[in-house]
């Protein structure tokens, strides 16, 4: 009997709402999405096509402080390869881990705009992650205004529409003011960097791969901070995902750190998983998963399709007795990555979709990235306008 492999992550639809934080006062506004005139999508000349996934540096990066109980104006700053920003040795950020990042991307579209793809849910989440650390997030307008100021002062860094890529953008918090003591930081400072991208996986959905089920470490504890996208919580995966990838499996599968028999998420990408008798997109609920906003994008256009999306606890026998006929893991930066086969304790459980990426995941993905290139109706209202249509 063919056995299974199943792996990815669920997110909560709550987490993804704006969390309430302290009272604070924002002092920056919402600016016009107009790109400055000598900038033009594409004019760096890149070789397009090819540029991979790794980091390229850009014109700038925007810079927001918080002190005093506001944020200030935010400033550009020059962002090379050498770029760097003043940080007290005392910072919160270095002794007690006060930090949090998000990853979202600009697209070039048909039209001739240039749209951040679900901004407002990446700030929603940020701003939860800030109320669990007692961080000072920036409010949504600060956030979004902070994400559409980096693409437009580094428009010509933006892969042209048909490249397949796309402005990688990174919004980076973290606890500036010093502190000896174990207590939050009373100044923060707020990032947005950027950089082009290709494809993950050359011309797309890539083919699957190999993953393993990762047996010497838990990801996160059951009441810990694995739901919150906190820096802390990926330097510990360094060494897991490294010792899989020697081993031939790019890829790491956690399963619950209480019992060890539900699955979890992967690396840094909630798992999903097609039922081969039903059609049903599952995901796995747990307190310990980061809510992924691709997760929940893929969720939604299931639905509009007629499927029946569970997220539930996903109990890994499930994959050992080969309920799915396709599992992949999912995140910004890839979109969907097709999973072929898991292997736990000596056995490798084999999906039915194991050479080439399943029906399924194919039309999610394909869909999902027509709405973030505009080549299809957002009907959600999911991308931002950076840049208006020409």
């Amino acid at each position: 009997m063919a056995r299974l492999a199943v792996a990815t992550t669920a997110l909560c639809a709550h987490a993804l709402a704006p969390t309430p934080l302290r009272t604070r006062r924002t002092t920056v506004k919402m600016t016009a999405t107009v790109a400055p005139p000598s900038l033009e999508v594409g004019a760096q000349n890149l070789d397009w096509p090819n540029i991979g996934f790794e980091y390229r540096p850009t014109r700038s990066f925007v810079h927001y402080r918080y002190r005093d109980g506001e944020w200030d104006g935010g400033a550009l700053e020059p962002a090379g390869l050498d770029a760097t920003v003043p940080v007290s040795i005392g910072a919160t950020a270095l002794h007690y881990g006060q930090s949090l990042f998000e990853g979202l991307k600009a697209f070039a579209c048909k039209d001739g705009s240039v749209r951040l793809f679900r901004p407002t849910a990446n700030a929603a989440r940020m701003a939860r992650g800030a109320a669990r650390t007692l961080m000072e997030a920036p409010d949504e307008a600060l956030f979004v205004e902070a994400c559409a100021r980096v693409v437009r002062e580094n428009l010509d860094y933006v892969p042209p529409y048909g490249s397949g890529g796309a402005l990688y953008v990174r919004p980076l918090l973290y606890g500036a003011g010093p502190r000896i003591g174990l207590q939050p930081s009373d100044a923060y400072d707020f990032l947005v960097l950027a950089t082009p991208v290709g494809d993950y996986y050359k011309g797309g959905l890539g083919k699957p791969v190999k993953a393993c089920v990762v047996e010497e470490y838990d990801r996160a504890a059951p009441r810990g901070v694995g739901s919150v996208k906190l820096a802390g919580n990926y330097a510990p995966d360094l060494k897991p995902n490294t010792e899989a990838k020697q081993s031939g499996y790019p890829i790491g599968l956690y399963l619950d750190a209480g019992s060890r028999t539900y699955v979890e998420e992967f690396s840094t990408s909630n798992f999903v998983g097609i039922c081969g008798e039903t059609g049903k997109y599952v995901t796995p609920q747990s307190d310990a998963i980061l809510p992924s906003i691709t997760n929940d994008s893929l969720m939604k256009l299931a639905e509009r399709s007629g499927m029946t999306t569970e997220r539930r606890p996903v109990a890994f026998d499930e994959i050992a007795a080969g309920k799915f006929s396709e599992v992949a893991a999912c995140g910004t930066a890839v979109v969907l990555t097709p999973v072929g086969s898991i292997a736990r304790g000596g056995d490798e459980f084999q999906l039915q979709h194991h050479t080439e990426p399943g029906p399924t995941c194919l039309d999610l993905y394909t869909r999902l990235t027509d709405i973030q290139r505009g080549d299809a109706p957002d009907e959600d209202g999911w991308t931002h306008v950076v840049v208006p249509p020409s």
